[in-house]
């Protein structure tokens, strides 16, 4: 393992990774949306802290609890309703288009990585999407928007149209499991993956962040790039510890490769 603490060193490290690797996936938490202004759960001063999310039980339990769930949704939805990618979705979102990064298996449930044009048969979330909602029992499909009219109109948010079900934001909620769909396709990725890059995770949660050690065990390179340290930084080839704008190059190296094997 290599620390990396200077800028240029660290990017010159991401780069050489980079350009070692054919096929990268790349594992994402919050700390790539703290820094376009979306707040992370553990951080002083939180929202998360004053709206926490309600747990799964509670939610399926109590129809006060659902009420009080979507109270706090739809209060966070309005502190970060406005905000957009930030320069390491775009990072990643270039990679995704250049055909070096095949996939992103990510913990967070703020739809940027759509937003900042990446496929979605490209993205698995782990945790969720937390911009639109579906049925718990026949998973149809419901629209934010159309929820929030009708909590506003009765002060409770209505049940699925088609079976008359629970509708619940599209995120996993703390003692709700994992997508099982979601969870094998990451494993697929990660043990396709030649290379595979951390980025703004804890590493902390599990089974999440059991992910990255599958690929290593499966002969995939580790990169981790992170402000503090993570429980698996000695298993890692490389961790470069900073704020990801600062160390991560502004363009994948991949032009003048693509243009090299062109010509051949």
């Amino acid at each position: 393992m290599r620390e990396d603490d200077a800028v240029q060193p660290a990017r010159d490290a991401i780069t050489a990774f980079i350009r070692s690797c054919e096929n990268i996936v790349i594992f994402t938490g919050a700390g790539i949306s703290t820094e376009a202004g979306v707040p992370d759960f553990r951080s002083p001063g939180s929202p998360w802290l004053v709206h926490k999310p309600v747990p799964f039980q509670e939610y399926m339990a109590s129809g006060e609890a659902r009420i009080e769930a979507w109270r706090r949704k739809f209060a966070m939805d309005d502190i970060y309703r406005h905000l957009g990618p930030g320069a390491t979705h775009h990072f990643i979102a270039e990679g995704v288009a250049q055909g070096q990064v095949s996939a992103v298996v990510t913990q967070n449930i703020d739809n940027l990585h759509q937003r900042s044009g990446i496929p979605d048969h490209q993205i698995i979330e782990l945790h969720g999407n937390g911009s639109y909602a579906h049925c718990l029992h026949c998973d149809r499909r419901h629209e934010i928007p159309e929820i929030r009219i009708h909590f506003e109109r009765y002060g409770y948010p209505p049940v699925c149209d088609d079976c008359g079900g629970i509708v619940k934001s599209a995120t996993i909620s703390f003692g709700q499991k994992l997508p099982t769909e979601a969870l094998r396709r990451a494993r697929e990725a990660m043990i396709r993956a030649d290379g595979i890059i951390v980025l703004g995770s804890s590493l902390v949660v599990r089974p999440a962040a059991d992910l990255p050690i599958l690929a290593a065990e499966a002969g995939a390179r580790l990169l981790i790039v992170n402000r503090e340290k993570t429980p698996l930084d000695s298993a890692a080839d490389y961790v470069i510890r900073g704020d990801l704008p600062g160390v991560l190059p502004e363009l994948w190296p991949l032009t003048d490769m693509n243009a090299s094997s062109t010509s051949r």
